[in-house]
């Protein structure tokens, strides 16, 4: 870890290169801590001690404070994209939720410039966030619920999209709306940076969902279309194509995936019998770097569990996807976005007491 004036020296260059894949190209910083859940619920303490350690050591700060200050400053306003997908027994906790808010206050962001948000209202009131955000934070969705077709345009922004040749059958093709995905207005509007926090879970079509996931399908509308039924799924060219969307690459600016639960099959949503308690956090600039070393942590659960990897696995009653697209990630690779190469990836593995 860096001196502070050694630190310092380096801050404006790190600053200076944010958004995806950031400063930290190819780093994974995992933080285990044994005593980070017990009865089913997160322990404060430990916690906090995790987050510590994985964002100076993902940054090389000497303290907290230091760390924060690469990623934001007074007058930034930062978007936290949740994923309430996984309900109340698998979303992300409102102890790692606090301490991103807590960060940011530390870095000088007013809480009135931090947005807790997500694509669907429903969803994140099911999984109880709304009862997590700080007085003076803001809380706010892109619109109320899902729907199977998902072309209405409430809250999402007509100028910023993403156009695919591919749409759900009996839809024109030749309809510009119904090939394009277009960006909620939160990212293109009102945040100028934002930090995503997914969780660690398997997921039927798209193998894994983890950082690429969660902006993929939490950061745009139409996006079914992508995965319309266990043989017409087309994960791993959308989710890349997604995030590589100017607007994504330059505001998401670090990715927090909340592995402390976890789940190895069934995806998205949480089935009780493939959770279980990893006890560990990701930290990263790097989205497709994480999402590999996720993806090899799912797959040592699975194999453990006496199950194929991910990207073998066939149809079951629990997940029923043809092919899970475990190559959304190297894909996502190729066109900038992160590093794949394992040669080229430095984990940072940390246990803690």
């Amino acid at each position: 870890m860096a001196s502070a004036a050694t630190f310092q020296s380096r801050l404006h260059g790190a600053s200076t290169k944010l958004g995806i894949p950031g400063p930290y190209p190819g780093r994974v910083v995992e933080v285990h801590h044994p005593n980070s859940i017990a009865s089913g619920l997160y322990q404060a303490e430990p916690v906090r001690q995790m987050m510590h350690k994985g964002m100076t050591e993902l940054t090389g700060a000497p303290a907290w404070v230091d760390a924060w200050r690469v990623f934001a400053e007074p007058g930034d306003v930062v978007g936290i994209k949740v994923c309430p997908v996984g309900g109340k027994l698998l979303s992300s906790d409102a102890l790692v939720l606090h301490q991103i808010i807590d960060g940011l206050k530390q870095a000088g962001v007013k809480p009135s410039d931090i947005v807790v948000f997500n694509r669907y209202r429903q969803e994140t009131f099911a999984a109880g966030i709304d009862k997590w955000i700080p007085e003076g934070v803001r809380f706010t969705w892109a619109c109320e619920r899902y729907e199977p077709v998902q072309l209405a345009m409430d809250g999402y922004d007509p100028d910023h999209y993403i156009d695919l040749p591919l749409v759900k059958p009996g839809q024109d093709q030749r309809d510009d709306h119904m090939r394009r995905s277009y960006l909620v207005q939160i990212v293109t509007k009102q945040i100028n940076k934002m930090i995503n926090l997914p969780v660690l879970k398997h997921h039927q079509s798209a193998g894994v969902t983890i950082a690429l996931k969660n902006m993929s399908h939490g950061l745009v509308n139409n996006v079914s279309r992508s995965h319309t039924t266990p043989t017409l799924n087309s994960c791993g060219t959308f989710i890349p194509a997604v995030v590589n969307h100017p607007l994504i690459r330059q505001k998401a600016i670090l990715h927090i995936c909340d592995g402390v639960k976890a789940s190895y099959h069934g995806g998205p949503g949480a089935r009780p019998k493939y959770v279980w308690e990893h006890q560990t956090m990701y930290f990263a600039t790097d989205p497709v770097a994480l999402d590999k070393i996720g993806l090899k942590a799912i797959d040592e659960k699975r194999v453990a569990s006496g199950m194929a990897t991910v990207a073998l696995s066939k149809p079951d009653n629990d997940s029923h996807y043809l092919n899970c697209q475990v190559e959304h990630i190297e894909i996502a690779g190729a066109l900038g976005l992160g590093e794949f190469d394992d040669k080229k990836i430095d984990l940072k593995r940390f246990k803690l007491a």
